[in-house]
């Protein structure tokens, strides 16, 4: 099962999105939906808000007078958490057996207006952010809803803003477009998750040819992102997780592959994940074991090749190539990763060495049609400079006191 987060600001057009892809297949969980639900007449939830706020928030009806409870919330945080307090744990149990009762190889997609707000990106494989600009969005309530323009402002300045949904987005969606734009995204879409199932359900991971690309400025905050997720995935037993590779090297070139490394503190630890890490669309290739050993340089353990060993997995996302790497707590390939990241970081004559580097180990396998083994020889290629480079970061170390962060 994959679940998908989506969310955007009031007016943005989620709706539209979900209907596309409820259409295409996907299973919809709608968390306004459930709002309503649980607050039906008869529910415990109505009769919980009525002896929280008063019968004065009912219609004649019987049915839930929604302005009549928000004019007593508005502004009041102490009954705005009273209300929370009611409703979102009925929300959550109506989610969560809805989610449940989906089958086992369905899209799920919640859609949650307060997803950034709450912060929930890490449950989710993926979290996609439908945008309209705020003017555009206060245009739409105002004329197609109807909604007077101050109420319009201020539910918008109650939300998330822009930034912070763009910092949040695996997936960003511009609905800025006239009514139908979005078709074709969305559709696109829909392919990378029917991809992105297969590879879960299959065990099949992404892998990328060893193609050069220029600096991403996004590449921390979509790894941001996976380490969140693999916190919330690993818990107590990820002691910590950290995005490494050249792509934490601010302006550094390199392939378009996201590394992230989850300190354990053995590889008994690591191979306890190893279900729990496919499942959440991580499978391990179990053809990598280890790191090349570097040289000793004095710190002890480096010679003994088994002190190298890790556990090796890998994204099945089509749309995010990543790899993970599973290695023991002060085990020389583990603060090689950490140090070798703070190293380039902090000398950019090294930086644009091992670019260089990594330019001719590039263009040595380009046209290889053989992936991994493409990657294979890419890897080799930079070794000897590798060996070298341990030392010389070692040497960076002892001279700075360099410690992990």
């Amino acid at each position: 099962m994959l679940r998908i987060g989506l969310t955007g600001g009031i007016g943005a057009g989620k709706s539209t999105v979900s209907r596309i892809l409820g259409d295409l297949g996907a299973v919809v969980v709608d968390a306004d939906l459930i709002a309503r639900e649980v607050v039906e007449p008869g529910t415990p939830g109505l009769a919980a808000l009525v002896a929280e706020f008063g019968d004065d928030i009912l219609q004649a009806d019987g049915q839930l007078d929604r302005p009549a409870l928000a004019a007593k919330v508005f502004g009041d945080d102490d009954a705005r958490g009273r209300l929370n307090a009611v409703v979102h744990p009925l929300i959550g149990a109506r989610t969560a057996e809805l989610v449940d009762s989906a089958p086992a190889d369905s899209v799920v997609l919640q859609d949650i207006p307060l997803l950034v707000e709450g912060r929930m990106g890490a449950l989710f494989n993926l979290v996609v952010v439908v945008y309209v600009d705020a003017e555009e969005r206060v245009r739409r309530l105002v004329e197609l809803r109807g909604m007077p323009e101050e109420d319009a402002r201020a539910r918008m300045s109650a939300q998330a803003t822009d930034d912070a949904r763009r910092a949040a987005a695996d997936v960003w969606l511009d609905n800025t477009g006239p009514q139908g734009s979005l078709d074709a995204p969305v559709k696109a879409l829909w392919e990378r998750l029917l991809e992105y199932g297969r590879n879960v359900s299959t065990g099949t991971v992404v892998r990328v040819a060893p193609v050069l690309v220029p600096a991403d400025p996004t590449w921390p905050a979509q790894a941001r992102r996976l380490v969140a997720r693999l916190q919330l995935v690993c818990g107590d037993a990820a002691l910590r997780v950290d995005h490494i590779g050249s792509t934490a090297v601010p302006g550094l070139d390199a392939k378009d592959v996201l590394d992230i490394q989850v300190t354990v503190a053995s590889l008994a630890a690591a191979d306890a994940l190893a279900d729990v890490l496919a499942e959440a669309g991580f499978p391990r290739v179990e053809s990598v074991t280890r790191d090349d050993p570097k040289p000793a340089y004095g710190i002890g353990g480096e010679a003994d090749p088994s002190l190298w060993d890790k556990r090796f997995h890998a994204g099945a996302d089509p749309g995010r190539p990543v790899n993970v790497h599973l290695r023991v707590d002060g085990w020389p390939g583990q603060r090689f990763a950490l140090l070798f990241r703070d190293w380039l970081y902090a000398d950019p004559e090294a930086s644009a060495e091992y670019l260089a580097v990594k330019r001719a180990a590039a263009a040595k396998v380009a046209g290889e049609p053989d992936v991994v083994a493409a990657t294979e020889a890419y890897v080799d290629a930079k070794t000897p400079w590798f060996d070298a480079a341990h030392t010389r970061a070692w040497a960076w170390a002892k001279e700075t006191g360099w410690a992990p962060a």
